[in-house]
């Protein structure tokens, strides 16, 4: 018998690599490589392969290809189909990562019943729980999911021989859900269920399977140690949809979001409630990430974000206080590390706010994670009321990118946020002055500010240093 060549392929870049190594040539990310058994074709099939060429296909112009409005299926769970782009495209695949117990399978066995009421026949395959582990789960949810179809199955063969045929009421299946990609497997390709080879290829298969029978996949992804989600790269490439699932385990709230969609704008989120009923869409996030603002104490700031196009408010809070060690902490949850040290170093240089003594903790309340700059002028003025302990006004929001020459520059889709945080009650608003609107939404008085000094001057009272 002839023994099973293997291969080394990394999961970022797809480079091979005939042994082992813990850098890859190719992208150089450490600890990437990981061992793939592929078959190899017989001499005399190699040979044929080489010799015999491929049949031209036939091309059109770009101009004269037909196109059809296809109707998106609605699933009711309004935050989903926002995060979609408007409901779920029939042939498409979406992949949904997150972290174990985040709620991945409840969401979309929800989605399975819903899809199901609308007359959708939907196929639910769990490689992962038993057929009685499911009916509980179900039995939980507001929702009924007595009629979707359920199969217990790792096999992708099996898999998809179940898909292709009609239901038990003689309906062909519309939506077909994978839970999960790592625990299927193809009898094509040796190795164990979840390695790079056989992740990839169930992958491409699936995605093969949508195309040709306009049926749509979803598949769950599980999350490594880093947070990406496991298996290589190129599985987030092949799927139409990326969805992450976030959250912390000790909220009730967690969070939808969109890194890749071919059929709607990216950086969606959708905001969910989880209760013993299951999940539950927030129609208004940002009520519920201010919901339990009452009495400001001083290093409390909001802030309006843009998740893809949906405006929402945020608490930032600082606080600055003594440090007990020798080295002083600086600890950041919900924002980057060294963006914080940023904007320490620009609030000790052009505000004469210094910290270098100091323990600076600054958190971002709701388990949000900040990735835009419109934030900085937020946490400079947190910072600097937590170290003055002076409140800063209960119902101003502030908007804008500090740079390090401690001027305040203007971030976009200004108006967007203002009238946001005017629906939510806020008051006065401190802003770039090369942005100033020409009307101001609500009743919001917009204070325009130019340098760090003018936010200092004008929340805390003090002049920069």
């Amino acid at each position: 018998m002839a023994r099973a060549k293997s291969v080394y392929r990394c999961t970022e870049c797809g480079a091979e690599s005939p042994k082992w190594a813990g850098r890859c040539e190719g992208c150089g990310a450490w600890n990437t490589l990981g061992e793939e058994i592929v078959a190899s074709l017989p001499t005399s099939k190699r040979t044929a392969a080489r010799s015999v060429g491929g049949v031209a296909g036939s091309t059109v112009m770009l101009g004269r290809v037909v196109t059809t409005e296809t109707p998106r299926w609605r699933t009711g769970l309004d935050e989903f189909d926002f995060v979609l782009g408007g409901g779920i495209v029939p042939g498409s695949m979406v992949l949904v990562g997150g972290e174990p117990g985040i709620g991945k399978s409840t969401l979309l066995l929800q989605v399975a019943a819903r899809l199901e009421a609308a007359g959708h026949a939907t196929l639910y395959v769990s490689g992962e729980e038993s057929a009685l582990q499911v009916r509980l789960r179900a039995e939980r949810l507001s929702e009924d999911a007595r009629g979707v179809s359920l199969l217990t199955e790792t096999s992708l063969e099996t898999l998809l021989a179940t898909a292709a045929q009609p239901v038990a009421d003689g309906r062909r299946v519309n939506t077909l859900i994978v839970d999960s990609i790592q625990t299927v497997h193809t009898e094509l390709l040796e190795g164990a269920p979840g390695n790079v080879g056989q992740v990839r290829e169930c992958a491409a298969r699936l995605m093969r399977f949508a195309k040709d029978t306009g049926t749509t996949v979803f598949v769950i992804g599980h999350v490594t140690k880093g947070g990406g989600i496991a298996g290589p790269k190129t599985l987030e490439h092949i799927v139409d949809t990326v969805l992450y699932f976030e959250g912390d385990g000790t909220l009730d709230h967690r969070v939808l979001r969109a890194t890749k969609n071919r059929f709607g704008s990216v950086d969606e989120i959708g905001v969910f409630r989880m209760l013993g009923t299951g999940l539950v869409p927030v129609e208004n996030p940002s009520a519920l990430f201010l919901g339990d603002r009452r009495d400001v104490a001083s290093g409390s700031a909001v802030c309006a974000l843009m998740e893809g196009t949906r405006p929402v408010l945020v608490e930032v809070q600082a606080l600055a206080a003594k440090a007990g060690f020798g080295t002083p902490q600086r600890v950041a949850n919900g924002i980057d590390a060294r963006r914080l040290a940023l904007l320490l170093a620009v609030l000790d240089k052009r505000g004469g706010f210094s910290c270098a003594q100091l323990d600076v903790f600054c958190n971002v309340v709701g388990g949000m994670r900040v990735q835009e700059p419109s934030v900085d002028l937020a946490i400079v003025a947190a910072l600097a009321s937590s170290v003055v302990d002076r409140p800063l006004p209960a119902q101003a929001v502030f908007l804008g990118e500090l740079g390090l020459g401690g001027e305040v520059r203007p971030v976009s889709q200004l108006e967007r946020r203002l009238a946001e945080a005017a629906k939510l009650g806020m008051t006065k608003a401190f802003l770039s002055d090369r942005a100033m609107p020409r009307r101001a939404p609500g009743d919001l008085d917009l204070v325009g500010v130019r340098t760090l000094s003018d936010v200092l001057r004008c929340t805390v009272g003090r002049e920069a240093a």
